[in-house]
């Protein structure tokens, strides 16, 4: 992370005068790739994809760029039966690959040349396509089709298709899309409208159903953690509260669920906002800005604070409905600024249509450089269904067999929440790291005030408010714990597998940047650390090789926790704040207060 990100955490209104050339993998903006001489793509529509003066795509590159779920066919034209099961099993691999997911480019070669089919070939190659898609059990959506000249009188076109398996057990695609921005920028509202299907009044209608508490209904303003859920199913088409009257119903349908994560816009909010960003492990960032008061408040910082984390961002700007062009122009201007400032270098795409948002689904999953911007009304609903387009296609940033390795791992689930429920008794909520967890597992949770841990029994296991059988790694989830004592429990404790030996810490050692303070850091300064779900107040005890640390300096740092032991992993990314004063790193060296105990009172158990 680049020092100069440090700019964003300070007071301005974003002028920067950083530029940055796109990335050597940087698609055209057809989606395509370049095309050869022989072969151009003619687009009909009279919006093109909008990249920003710093954004030179490159011109040297004939052909489409590798990529896991992208499969090019040239043509599927009456296929023999031996031909018909190769194909199936080539669609299979890529669907495990994509977890669950698939992009087919037909009318292309497999060098990436843009050839094209006639009409009456493009739909036998559908047609065939379809039949392979039913074997596998999946669906498939044109996504979009184009004209392409290649020397020749007929037509040719090529079409680009998504595959999507037919949800299984429950065994859905899962992103998690973390909610930023100031106060005030429209962010409940937009999840509202989005997962209530329901545009808003104008008077914030949308966003009651997501207010946890009274103050926040009272005062319109975010204090807490929401999660909010939005479906797609196989054929690609939305799946929320309007057609479905609880949760299960929705995951019952869906194929792919995106999980928003409702984050607080209020300064005086942002510990809950990071610990959402640290702990629940988001797949991407969706930062809200209002387009009448622009960047204002905390804009800049969460902005900061997502690229810190190195979560990949793309940009809302809300409430159109209430500025002229000339207001919205100037809007997203002022953001082109700031992300072109040499702590950001990334590269802004404002979309415009539904082409446009393909194109920035690949894109952005390819280059984190890409940043798709979005303007759009949730009162009128302008431009609405563009976002949800991108966010139907977008991939994970996950394979397979990164999934797999983590599965294979020791159980280590993270406790962000505890809560007490009639008549079920102790429940936690948070996200399962590694490993695989069912009912009726045998775990221990910790680390308490003396570093030990406690055993428990896992009993039901809820995952978007309806019941799971089996947990696996990467999925946030609700479990059961029966009577087990909730005044044991506390968030930042983790429920792990006895055979794990957990590593249990008072002070840990991180090399940290100071990305900005108004005097100096030095030791004996206290500071709110967040290290996963972890977040507790920390004091410096040493720094190796240096007196005192400036704005933009690095430094090993020596923390101690002040009120209890906390576990800990290596490499770990550190986030760390107290005022104005903010920083970022990873740890480096962990001081064990020792390995895994039993607690006494399970001795004498035994």
């Amino acid at each position: 992370m680049d020092a100069r990100v440090s700019d964003l955490f300070c007071s301005g209104n974003g002028h920067g005068s950083g530029s940055q050339g796109a990335s050597s993998n940087a698609k055209s903006g057809s989606g395509y790739g370049v095309a050869p001489k022989k072969a151009c793509v003619k687009n009909n529509k009279k919006t093109k994809t909008r990249f920003f003066r710093s954004f030179k795509p490159s011109n040297n590159t004939p052909h489409l760029p590798p990529e896991v779920r992208l499969e090019l066919k040239l043509k599927l034209v009456n296929p023999t039966q031996y031909r018909l099961e190769h194909l199936a099993t080539q669609m299979k691999w890529r669907l495990q690959e994509g977890r669950g997911e698939a992009v087919y480019q037909i009318g292309v070669e497999d060098n990436g040349m843009l050839i094209g089919l006639s009409k009456e070939d493009l739909s036998a190659s559908l047609k065939t396509l379809q039949k392979l898609a039913e074997k596998v059990g999946a669906d498939i959506t044109v996504l979009r089709e184009r004209e392409v000249d290649y020397d020749s009188d007929v037509p040719r076109k090529i079409a680009e298709v998504l595959i999507r398996k037919v949800p299984d057990d429950q065994q859905f695609l899962d992103l998690r899309v973390a909610v930023l921005g100031n106060v005030g920028s429209g962010k409940s509202t937009l999840l509202g409208v989005l997962t209530q299907g329901e545009l808003d009044n104008g008077r914030g209608r949308a966003r009651l159903n997501l207010f946890r508490h009274l103050h926040e209904i009272q005062t319109g303003h975010t204090s807490s953690i929401s999660f909010e859920i939005l479906g797609f199913n196989s054929k690609g088409e939305v799946v929320n509260y309007s057609e479905s009257r609880t949760a299960e119903e929705i995951c019952e349908s869906a194929s792919k669920m995106i999980t928003f994560i409702d984050l607080a816009g209020h300064h005086k909010y942002l510990k809950t906002t990071i610990f959402g960003l640290t702990s629940y492990c988001p797949d991407f960032a969706m930062l809200v800005v209002s387009a009448n008061t622009g960047i204002a408040g905390t804009t800049r910082e969460h902005l900061g604070i997502a690229m810190a984390l190195k979560v990949p961002i793309f940009i809302v700007i809300s409430k159109v409905d209430l500025c002229t062009r000339a207001t919205v122009e100037r809007t997203v201007q002022q953001l082109e600024r700031v992300l072109k400032q040499p702590g950001c270098n990334k590269i802004p795409m404002a979309i415009g249509s539904t082409d446009d948002a393909v194109t920035a689904a690949q894109q952005f999953s390819q280059s984190p450089n890409v940043t798709p911007i979005f303007t759009l009304s949730s009162v009128s609903g302008e431009s609405l269904d563009l976002l949800k387009v991108f966010l139907n296609i977008i991939p994970p940033l996950s394979n397979s067999k990164e999934q797999e390795e983590l599965m294979q791992q020791l159980t280590e689930f993270q406790v962000d929440e505890i809560y007490t429920v009639p008549e079920v008794g102790t429940v936690v909520g948070g996200t399962l790291y590694s490993g695989i967890c069912r009912e009726g597992d045998h775990l221990v949770v910790g680390p308490t005030n003396c570093g030990q841990f406690h055993k428990l029994t896992v009993g039901s296991i809820q995952r978007n408010r309806s019941a799971c059988r089996v947990l696996r790694a990467g999925q946030a989830a609700t479990l059961a714990l029966g009577n087990f004592d909730r005044s044991l429990l506390r968030k930042g404790m983790v429920m792990v597998s006895p055979e794990m030996n957990p590593t249990v810490c008072w002070m840990f050692e991180a090399e940290i940047v100071l990305l900005f303070h108004a005097k100096t850091f030095h030791k004996g300064f206290q500071v709110t650390v967040h290290i996963g779900n972890v977040r507790q107040t920390a004091t410096v005890v040493t720094m190796y090789g240096k007196e005192e640390l400036r704005t933009g300096e690095k430094a090993v740092v020596l923390f101690r926790f002040i009120k209890h032991p906390e576990y800990l992993k290596m490499g770990a990314k550190v986030l760390f704040r107290e005022g104005l004063t903010k920083g970022i790193g990873h740890i480096t060296k962990l001081q064990p207060i020792g390995q895994y105990q039993p607690s006494q009172s399970e001795d004498e158990e035994a």
